[in-house]
């Protein structure tokens, strides 16, 4: 097949979102993602859904534009229902600094939305998944566990609290962590969502050519996570993603819960980042300054496929 030379970034290496260079210095960023809710409260699921599909602009290093609803509700859904969670999401549009310029609704017995965006980005600026270096450090810019809690709740394991806790991780922007990172030229980014660490790990391995050491002891958990994940309750995405890493990923010997912790589904996760390590020093001491999450969870070394330890 032919291939677009301003074709940036496509299928083939599995990215957030599609790059395509428009003149020298500019190119755009699209993605596009949708989902049923996660959560009972319309303004919640509102805010999660434009969270998740913005942030993969951010992912690749872009900045976001435009936005348009990607949207089902069933026809009997009260209206202020459908206005909230349309509300709620040009919030958070706005706040990313695009804006959201209308969409598509169908009739559906299920309710589902989400964003297509399209953001801008330096054609130099671009950060792809696939670059990871020997030598570099991992880091992750939000705490894992968003799937376990949202059991916990379901199952009555884990209450108000926790689930607060996780609506506020899943309603945060990487914008303000894209931004602390740029400066740093950071080898490898990407978002981490419904394949959870481990599964995006593997995707970043497989495309750059390493391997990556994940200790499985720095990994960061959402409070209730590890309690949920004790009690062995999984997700529904947890077994797709350990066929989606089988014979890809080594985590024999590593503790339970955290193995489920790492192959936990996340919904508006933070960034997994691959950076020079002598960089790590001054980025952690840059993300303490502006009260940002960071932990560093591993390394990158010659080799393939993932290990956690």
């Amino acid at each position: 097949m032919q291939r677009d030379r301003n074709l940036l970034v496509g299928r083939d290496t599995n990215d957030d979102a599609g790059v395509y260079r428009v003149r020298a210095g500019l190119a755009v960023v699209n993605t596009v993602d949708f989902f049923p809710p996660l959560v009972d409260d319309p303004s919640d699921f509102g805010a999660i859904a434009a969270t998740n599909a913005l942030n993969d602009v951010f992912a690749m290093g872009g900045t976001p534009l435009l936005a348009l609803s990607v949207a089902a509700f069933p026809e009997e859904l009260a209206g202020e229902t459908v206005a909230a969670v349309l509300a709620a999401a040009d919030r958070k549009v706005r706040e990313a600094g695009a804006l959201l310029a209308g969409g598509h609704t169908i009739r559906d017995s299920e309710p589902k939305y989400g964003l297509a965006v399209v953001g801008t980005v330096s054609p130099a600026g671009i950060w792809r998944k696939s670059e990871a270096r020997p030598g570099d450090a991992l880091f992750l810019t939000k705490p894992l566990g968003t799937g376990l809690v949202l059991a916990g709740v379901k199952q009555g394991v884990l209450g108000a609290d926790e689930l607060a806790v996780a609506v506020e991780q899943m309603t945060v922007l990487n914008r303000d962590a894209a931004d602390a990172l740029r400066p740093h030229q950071p080898h490898a980014v990407t978002d981490v969502t419904g394949f959870g660490l481990f599964g995006h790990a593997v995707e970043v391995a497989e495309k750059s050519g390493v391997e990556l050491t994940i200790e499985s002891e720095r990994l960061p958990a959402l409070p209730g996570a590890l309690e949920v994940a004790a009690r062995g309750l999984r997700t529904g995405g947890d077994p797709r993603n350990r066929e989606f890493t089988a014979g890809r990923l080594d985590s024999s010997g590593v503790p339970p819960e955290l193995e489920l912790l790492g192959f936990d589904p996340q919904t508006a996760g933070g960034l997994l980042v691959s950076l020079p390590a002598d960089h790590a020093v001054v980025l952690e001491a840059e993300f303490r300054s502006r009260g940002l999450f960071l932990a560093r969870i591993g390394r990158v070394a010659g080799g393939s496929g993932v290990r956690v330890i």
